[in-house]
């Protein structure tokens, strides 16, 4: 019996607006002081690296691009194959951040360890954003 992927659900508020969540999600440099450093860019087709630490260099491609709205990305094609979609939506003086991090095979023992390490580990990674752009603002 093959199970189907699975897909990990997350949202965050952030007390900043779209434009400088996307800027969180999309700015190299303020995209390294909350998650991981990478030359991720807002462009489709645009391939890219993330440095996970001990996890190693994740390659990534962008799939999807809506500004200030939607950004998707291939996550670790060849090993986990999964992929991570960010969708802002406007939320009183801030923004509601969804993560969707989808794609997991579960009957590959690497894709049960990262479901479970990331589906743990992804709400504190989100909760990193908002300090993140507070420093950036307060500079």
């Amino acid at each position: 019996m093959t199970v189907e992927p699975q897909t990990i659900h997350c949202d965050q508020f952030v007390a900043h607006p779209p434009h400088a969540v996307w800027r969180a999600l999309t700015d190299p440099e303020l995209h390294a002081r909350w998650w991981a450093a990478g030359d991720v860019r807002p462009e489709v087709g645009h391939r890219f690296t993330l440095d996970m630490g001990p996890w190693g260099h994740q390659e990534c491609e962008v799939l999807a691009v809506e500004p200030e709205r939607l950004l998707r990305y291939s996550f670790a094609p060849g090993t986990l194959d999964t992929t991570i979609t960010w969708r802002l939506e406007p939320e009183g003086t801030g923004t509601r951040l969804f993560l969707e991090h989808s794609g997991f095979d579960l009957d590959s023992p690497l894709g049960k360890t990262a479901y479970d390490g990331m589906g743990g580990g992804w709400p504190g990674v989100l909760e990193r954003i908002e300090p993140a752009l507070d420093t950036v603002a307060g500079q």
